[in-house]
């Protein structure tokens, strides 16, 4: 791992991140750092996937709803690992099938989340009150602002469910063995 880190100037990084003694501060920062990694994925897969889906015939309402639902899902396939690994240091925890399964939970949750933001924010705030731009900037910050509602629900769900042993599991296998 360490020579991943060193080819990918990433180690200095790392380093830096370790000295960070509060523990709380050190896994919001390297969690908002994959998070940045899966916005800038998200944020910049929308745009061609929306000409893909308004090339499909879409109109542009449910183009660009849509491609905000498949940059978000691109987002969460590329971050992953990351958030496992450094973010909540849980790469070697052994519940990867787990984990997967709640990470998938919490992203099903934040994607509903950042499409409904997106959404509104275009219809109630962008269209309304800044029909002077372009419409591509205002999709662009309404999907910011629906980008930014997500991140905090994926922060806390991923916290406090998805890299942690909730027992939920333990009891449901208990159950399932009698």
């Amino acid at each position: 791992m360490e020579h991943i880190l060193n080819f990918t100037g990433l180690y200095l990084f790392v380093k830096l991140l370790n000295k960070i003694k509060n523990k709380e501060l050190r896994t919001f920062i390297t969690f908002f750092l994959t998070a940045v990694l899966g916005a800038g994925t998200n944020f910049v897969t929308q745009i061609p996937y929306k000409s893909l889906f308004l090339s499909l015939g879409y109109a542009d309402k449910p183009a660009f709803n849509l491609s905000v639902f498949a940059g978000y899902l691109t987002a969460t396939i590329v971050s992953f690992i990351p958030a496992k690994v450094f973010a909540f240091s849980a790469k070697e925890s052994g519940n990867s099938k787990r984990e997967s399964i709640k990470y998938l939970i919490i992203a099903i949750v934040a994607l509903g989340i950042q499409v409904g933001i997106s959404s509104l924010t275009l219809d109630y705030i962008a269209n309304p009150f800044f029909n002077n731009f372009s419409l591509f900037l205002r999709e662009k910050g309404s999907h910011v602002v629906g980008m930014g509602f997500s991140f905090f629900a994926n922060y806390y769900g991923h916290k406090f469910l998805t890299f942690r042993s909730t027992g939920v599991y333990d009891k449901i296998k208990a159950r399932s063995t009698r």
